[in-house]
């Protein structure tokens, strides 16, 4: 979808089985949306659960005109859901983040304030509250990543991110699309910072992900993407071409 002038921010949220923590998750980001001082909406993307999550989100979004919910039909996988949201967005800045309750959605104007000097601000999950074979699975898949597609990016699956518009343009579309967001956005020459934010341990639900996803499948993900950016082209970043 074009941009509309209108709106600012477009914060993008996937849920998959949430209905425990839906309706409190949208609950908490209005106000911090409210309080990063940009006109905005938040599309609000169920991938095709099979709970009561979209209706929990339809619920908390009733009252709220700059809320919208995709739907997709059946189950996708994160990276649609994401990609649905980004295709749906309207704002020069779009932002991310779960549908879990582990993102603290108060962190956005710190990763929004570095937009000045960025095009993509990553958070760092500091204090990161997950299990231990998560946190070891995730150090490895950083480590090699970094190694690899040279992203420089400490923490590569925060879910917390939010960029400019025009880096779109540099996203494959990918099941792991996440933690290849910076990759892309590297490969095709634009800037990225990062910063810290918290993190909460989950209170409702269970995570999606077992060591297959967070693991095994990045990596085999990582080989084919890094041959691939390896003969990307910038264009994103060239100078236009001129006539003489």
């Amino acid at each position: 979808m074009p941009p509309h002038p209108a709106i600012e921010f477009s914060f993008v949220v996937p849920f998959f089985n949430e209905e425990g923590c839906a309706r409190s998750v949208v609950e908490e980001l209005v106000p911090a949306l409210d309080a990063c001082g940009l006109a905005w909406e938040c599309l609000l993307v169920d991938d095709g659960s099979t709970d009561q999550t979209a209706t929990e989100l339809a619920r908390a979004a009733a009252g709220q005109s700059r809320c919208r919910v995709i739907r997709l039909p059946v189950n996708c996988g994160q990276g649609a859901a994401l990609l649905a949201g980004f295709q749906a967005a309207q704002g020069r800045i779009i932002g991310m983040m779960d549908g879990d309750g582990q993102n603290v959605p108060g962190d956005l104007p710190a990763l929004l304030a570095l937009l000045d000097r960025a095009d993509l601000v990553v958070g760092v999950r500091a204090g990161r509250h997950d299990s231990a074979l998560r946190r070891a699975c995730s150090r490895i898949a950083n480590g090699v990543r970094r190694r690899l597609l040279r992203d420089q990016v400490n923490d590569a699956g925060c879910a917390l991110k939010v960029f400019r518009r025009e880096v779109m343009a540099a996203f494959f579309p990918v099941n792991m699309l996440n933690p290849f967001i910076p990759a892309f956005a590297a490969a095709a020459g634009f800037r990225i910072a990062e910063t810290d934010i918290r993190h909460r341990p989950r209170t409702t639900g269970r995570s999606k992900y077992g060591l297959g996803v967070i693991l095994w499948r990045p990596m085999c993900d990582m080989l084919s993407l890094w041959w691939l950016l390896r003969r990307r082209i910038p264009v994103e970043r060239l100078p236009p071409p001129t006539e003489k």
